[in-house]
């Protein structure tokens, strides 16, 4: 699993228009190639009626899986443009219908390649980004007495807490970066002397919204 990736925040759409031709960029998370397709066919069937529907999808660790289609668009002018902003953006998981509706003026190769990008680009700002890091669950153990100060470290501190349950002691579950497991384990028997019983949980994966600067 990586430790952290880029990926498209929701599902959402954003239109342009260039030289009387409408531009609508339609973005998915995806998982797999079969929900790509899926997407693309339900994009396809709602604009049914457009002059064509361009996609590219990019899925995989490694970006295994590509693809681009131009549909009927001059060939390498609308799909490569579309997986190219995929790859320069760093996106994973993502797929993007492009659909476009012929406005009477032509663009030629060229306008045809930045005004697919551009859709492209202007729809992934729209929809957003979001960095995913994986992250384990951390839990810890104590007596009643330490709860006060813990809860308290723990909201002030960078870790995220996810749960605490009130049982015969407290168990109080905390997200944590995998590169910083140990330096959270060593903090916690710091801050209770030593009086703690530390668990590893679950691994996951925590989003953050990706601000470009």
């Amino acid at each position: 699993m990586l430790a952290s990736y880029f990926t498209v925040k929701e599902t959402g759409e954003h239109e342009i228009v260039i030289q009387k031709s409408r531009f609508i960029a339609h973005i998915k998370r995806v998982e797999t190639e079969q929900e790509a397709q899926e997407f693309i066919q339900v994009i396809k069937k709602k604009h049914w009626d457009a002059t064509h529907n361009c996609s590219a999808y990019l899925i995989g660790e490694q970006d295994q899986i590509q693809k681009a289609n131009d549909d009927g668009e001059p060939s390498g002018t609308a799909g490569v443009p579309i997986l190219e902003v995929l790859k320069k953006r760093k996106l994973k998981d993502s797929a993007v219908v492009v659909t476009r509706y012929f406005g009477g003026i032509k663009l030629g190769a060229g306008g045809l390649i930045r005004a697919y990008g551009k859709a492209t680009s202007e729809g992934i700002d729209t929809v957003g980004i979001v960095e995913r890091k994986l992250a384990q669950v951390i839990q810890v153990k104590i007596d009643y007495t330490w709860l006060g100060k813990l809860e308290k470290e723990l909201r002030a501190s960078e870790y995220k807490l996810k749960e605490i349950h009130y049982l015969d002691n407290v168990i109080i579950d905390t997200f944590v970066e995998e590169s910083s497991v140990e330096t959270f384990v060593e903090w916690m028997v710091e801050l209770t002397n030593g009086q703690c019983t530390i668990e590893k949980g679950e691994t996951v994966y925590l989003e953050e919204d990706y601000i470009r600067s």
